[in-house]
């Protein structure tokens, strides 16, 4: 299973967005997605996440809170175990990144976005839950999304 870091970054209302354009063969191709990318051997997934910040954008952050952990069960590309992180930055300025695009969005208009299918069910958790939670997204070869399970439910105390 593969280890991964994710993050989104806040500013004024919007989200720092990498639409991945760049890229030949990348499974996210024309999607819209936050910071993020694999750790790397003996790296923890902060030093992760602050890693690809910094390489991707050039930012620094604060208010790093870890906020979640998906488990994308992938048939197409191999399973993963993303951690998924908020931010904050004052900096608005982005530089040119081999990734694909850089550019805040306003954290409404976010939905309207080509994304994968699961975000559209994590990202409102960032707005209304303040713990840390895990989701599992089951996707068919096709990348449609086929299932998820959240833990805990709202509402619910206690970890799976």
């Amino acid at each position: 299973m593969r280890l991964t870091t994710l993050c989104y970054i806040e500013r004024d209302g919007q989200y720092l967005m990498l639409h991945r354009v760049k890229k030949k063969q990348d499974e996210n191709a024309g999607k819209w997605i936050g910071i993020g990318g694999h750790l790397t051997e003996d790296e923890s997934p902060d030093e992760c996440v602050l890693r690809e910040i910094l390489e991707e954008t050039g930012l620094t952050v604060s208010d790093l809170r870890l906020r979640g952990i998906l488990t994308f069960i992938l048939p197409a590309w191999g399973n993963e175990l993303t951690f998924l992180y908020t931010a904050r930055t004052d900096r608005a300025e982005l530089p040119d990144c081999p990734e694909g695009v850089l550019r805040w969005v306003p954290i409404d208009e976010i939905p309207r976005l080509p994304l994968w299918e699961g975000d559209r069910l994590f990202l409102p958790l960032l707005k209304t839950r303040q713990d840390c939670f895990s989701l599992k997204l089951v996707y068919d070869a096709g990348g449609n999304l086929t299932g998820s399970a959240l833990s805990p439910e709202p509402g619910e105390s206690g970890t799976p």
